[in-house]
């Protein structure tokens, strides 16, 4: 089973993923970007380097990122359980600018049509992504600010909504200002 944990910056994927590998030891633990040595290579490009990217170089990046992922990690896996740091729905979400149908019909070519089955969507609200935003280094998306997160967190539910009439897959939204261990709990039952 394919699951992606979703959700803007510093809502707290990362902290739940790691629960997890505690749990899952079998399970197969990546991320987009960076799920790969292509992904690697480019998450340093999208998220370090100022090369002024225009917003359509970006999202192909992205795509190309997907793409590899896919035929690297995810297809030789998808019969295992696999536990994503982001997704597709990701790069759609931050693509805030593009069309949602171009964007999946590109998305669907870079996955070969394999979706998450499960997602996993943490939502903050602003005084939440404010809080852990100001107590770190910032990479270059971070730097454009609440608001921008904010649409982006905003356009990832729509997203949410959109795909539920475009394929099969379950959805578990919620609240990052909860507790570790409250959001821990519901993770869980959810993945059982």
């Amino acid at each position: 089973m394919y699951v992606a944990f979703e959700g803007i910056d510093c809502v707290g994927k990362s902290t739940q993923i790691s629960l997890l590998k505690e749990i899952y030891k079998e399970a197969i633990f990546t991320l987009e970007p960076g799920g790969t040595d292509l992904g690697k290579s480019l998450r340093d490009i999208l998220l370090y380097q100022n090369l002024n990217l225009k917003k359509r170089a970006e999202v192909l990046l992205f795509l190309a990122d997907r793409a590899q992922h896919y035929e690297e990690v995810i297809h030789p896996n998808k019969d295992k359980l696999i536990i994503s740091d982001r997704s597709f729905i990701s790069g759609m979400a931050y693509a805030v600018d593009f069309d949602d149908e171009l964007l999946f019909s590109l998305n669907s070519f870079a996955l070969d049509h394999f979706f998450p089955k499960k997602i996993i969507f943490l939502k903050a609200d602003e005084k939440l992504i404010k809080q852990r935003l100001g107590g770190k280094k910032q990479d270059i998306i971070e730097q454009r600010g609440v608001e921008y997160f904010l649409n982006v967190q905003k356009k990832l539910e729509n997203i949410l909504l959109f795909l539920q009439n475009k394929i099969q897959i379950e959805i578990l939204q919620l609240d990052a200002n909860k507790s570790i261990e409250e959001l821990h709990a519901k993770i869980k039952e959810f993945l059982q």
